[in-house]
């Protein structure tokens, strides 16, 4: 010191944080008791003040797991979306077990695969359903989750009903999620009745779209909280690439110049099939691939092809030009339209759930139930230079990797189970 007063070198007020869960906090521990203490960039000086030492990694306590309720494991957009999340949780050290309330499904063995616990409970008529709730009570007391995150209608009611008969734990939030917008009453009215009056029990309901928050609140449901997360896409994953592009057209049989338009979705009434063949039969300049459950046994025409459900969706993205999304109704974050804009393809969709969101002015997008204007905006990105359409597609990539990426995602869902006073 310049006066000559001896001062021990104070310790530093910036430690470094060493983590076994998310937001773990430090804790003050130790005392300096020298006459004074610099405060950081301040030049004033305060008496005993305590100094920060980061905790070692055996001072804190195992991280809590995330256990998600979901009625399958199949190839739907929720089921990918779960498994992204578990991807991203499970690799900050956040376990993650999962229920399935349909026995195996094609996203079991991925999960398994990066680490999750998949419990199958598989409840068949009253009896299996009651045996089932018990069976996910014992679960969520054994287990002690931090979360309880229900996906889809069955996967809500059942994670309700079961943190209920667990004691309704107040150290476990239970959170719900929607994935879709104005459904169908004819299938789905008694759920959304039933959610709507136990829409008060969960501590969140996180939406995966804007209209389908909107949607469920004038459908009656009143949450304490809502928010609303977008899916995260895997932009790694669907991205323009040339060799599986070269590849998946030999094998196909298209040609170079040939402009192809992938519409990727299971065949059901929302995504109106009907429709899209339709415009399809009045656009021959395009050639158009299928990809979905039971679209093998659509009667198609002549220039278009129904590939089933596949695994290797990314390939058959990277082969096309323009993905289509000729949805309905029902639509909350349409996962296809945005992997294929992530592979860098035109998009071309209907006005549902919040396909306005994701294109935010690229592409065509128009009326659902038209398919006079769809075969039209088919038919106009068919005539566009290959160039300025290669380039439509790549400001799409950019589009999706700025805004929804899967990383984001579950800083979201981190942000809103805490905000909601879960601690995982």
């Amino acid at each position: 010191m310049r006066d000559g007063t001896s001062l021990e070198r104070p310790l530093s007020l910036t430690p470094t944080l060493s983590r076994t869960g998310e937001g773990a906090a430090l804790r003050f521990d130790r005392t300096y008791r020298g006459p004074f203490l610099p405060l950081c960039g301040e030049g004033k000086y305060v008496p005993e003040q305590k100094l920060i030492r980061p905790r070692a990694m055996s001072d804190f306590a195992a991280p809590r797991p995330i256990l998600h309720v979901i009625s399958g494991l199949r190839t739907g957009g929720a089921e990918t979306m779960l498994v992204a999340l578990c991807r991203a949780l499970q690799a900050r050290g956040l376990p993650q077990h999962v229920v399935s309330l349909t026995p195996d499904g094609p996203n079991a063995p991925v999960l398994e695969a990066l680490g999750v616990r998949v419990h199958a409970f598989a409840p068949r008529g009253l009896p299996g359903a009651g045996m089932s709730l018990l069976r996910l009570a014992r679960l969520i007391r054994r287990l002690r989750p931090a979360v309880v995150q229900g996906w889809l209608y069955h996967g809500d009611l059942f994670s309700a009903l079961a943190h209920r008969l667990a004691g309704a734990p107040r150290d476990t939030l239970l959170a719900w999620g929607l994935r879709n917008s104005d459904i169908d009453h004819a299938r789905y009215g008694r759920l959304l009745r039933v959610g709507a009056r136990l829409s008060p029990w969960p501590g969140v309901v996180i939406s995966n779209s804007r209209a389908g928050a909107d949607f469920h609140r004038a459908q009656g449901y009143r949450p304490r909280r809502m928010t609303v997360i977008s899916n995260g896409i895997d932009t790694a994953r669907f991205r323009p690439d040339p060799a599986a592009r070269a590849a998946c057209r030999a094998e196909l049989g298209l040609a170079d110049r040939d402009v192809v338009a992938v519409h990727a979705a299971r065949v059901d009434p929302m995504k109106d099939h009907a429709g899209l063949i339709a415009a399809a039969a009045r656009t021959p300049e395009v050639r158009f691939l299928l990809v979905g459950a039971g679209t093998e046994a659509l009667v198609l025409p002549a220039n278009a092809r129904a590939l089933g459900r596949r695994d290797d969706v990314e390939r058959i993205y990277a082969a096309g030009d323009v993905v289509v999304s000729s949805s309905a109704f029902g639509e909350g974050f349409s996962n296809a339209l945005a992997e294929g804009m992530a592979a860098g393809l035109l998009p071309v969709a209907t006005r549902v759930g919040d396909s306005a969101l994701i294109l935010d002015g690229l592409g065509h997008l128009l009326e659902p139930g038209r398919p006079d204007a769809l075969a039209a905006a088919l038919r106009g990105a068919a005539a566009q230079d290959s160039g300025a359409r290669r380039a439509e597609g790549l400001a799409a990539r950019a589009r999706i990797v700025g805004a929804f990426g899967p990383e984001a995602m579950a800083e979201r869902f981190l942000a809103a189970w805490r905000e909601a006073g879960a601690t995982p």
